[in-house]
């Protein structure tokens, strides 16, 4: 009997202050990274799939960005306040 499935991880790599496109609010919106990966026996062997979104805090709206838009955006980030802390991923299991 083999056991495999995936297993997602969620990443969040900033926290911007942008003018949400769905509310239309200069809010902050958190910059996230989604990883799924295949498991084999639980054991997470490699990434299917990486996607990176960002999250209106103040609607919940949420837009997927290119891995190009993703890096601009957290280096503008970075350098314009002192930096950021990154959260430790989430775990998400799917079967």
């Amino acid at each position: 009997m083999i056991i495999f499935g995936t297993k997602g991880y969620l990443y969040q790599l900033a926290i911007l202050t942008l003018v949400c496109g769905q509310c239309g609010n200069p809010a902050a919106h958190t910059l996230r990274k989604r990883v799924t990966k295949f498991t084999l026996f639980f054991v997470p062997l490699f990434p299917i799939s990486t996607k990176y979104l960002t999250q209106c805090t103040f609607c919940g709206a949420e837009q997927k960005v290119t891995g190009e838009q993703a890096e601009q955006l957290q280096s503008q980030s970075t350098s314009g306040t002192s930096g950021q802390t990154h959260g430790q991923p989430q775990q998400h299991d799917r079967f």
